[in-house]
């Protein structure tokens, strides 16, 4: 491959492959320039570091996982309604790729740990899309948010960890754990809706 069709989103989809053959601990941006046909400088022309390069891929596997979320969040229709959806996606996402392709969901988990700024950005994008269904359920008379919408937003990401958080993906096997799911959303639900 020529280096000037050499592209970002080429060089990420290569990393991808790299990373899901080698896995993180032996992946090297050599093997990645291998991969794409190009010298390994050509790559550090898009991409600075090999931890750069690292927080890319990481940084669009997590946009894979929250732009579904910014979807649901965006709508109209019930607060309450698109909350429950949204954690359901989020959670259901994160597990059926725990499942299907664990040792990929392994690598991502590794990925993460070194990627902690990408992560943090990408928690604070969740409890921020959170944030604006619990605004919208306060503008529409079901929800109160005494301790203000992002903070409700995270407090809610935080208590509905143990079904997206990796940190919990030995438990995702466990049986009962969509009836765990349906407690806690009750709780939540319960601590958000007005009283009369």
């Amino acid at each position: 491959m020529a280096d000037t069709a050499l592209t970002p989103a080429r060089i990420l989809e290569a990393a991808e492959e790299v990373l899901r053959r080698y896995g993180p601990g032996k992946a090297t941006v050599v093997d990645v320039a291998r991969a794409l046909g190009v010298s390994h400088g050509s790559v550090y022309r898009h991409f600075a570091s090999k931890a750069a390069l690292r927080d890319a891929v990481t940084e669009r596997w997590l946009k894979g996982v929250s732009d579904p979320l910014a979807e649901i969040a965006a709508e109209d229709g019930p607060a309450a309604e698109r909350m429950h959806r949204w954690l359901t996606t989020l959670s259901t996402a994160k597990q059926t790729m725990a499942r299907q392709e664990p040792e990929l969901f392994a690598t991502y988990v590794a990925l993460t740990m070194e990627a902690r700024e990408v992560v943090a950005a990408h928690v604070d994008a969740l409890a921020g899309q959170l944030a604006r269904i619990v605004a919208d359920g306060v503008a529409q008379g079901t929800f109160t948010a005494p301790a203000g919408h992002v903070a409700i937003g995270r407090a809610v990401l935080d208590a509905t960890s143990r079904f997206h958080n990796p940190a919990h993906a030995a438990e995702w096997s466990e049986p009962g754990l969509a009836e765990s799911f349906e407690a806690v959303w009750a709780l939540i639900l319960s601590g958000l809706a007005v009283r009369p």
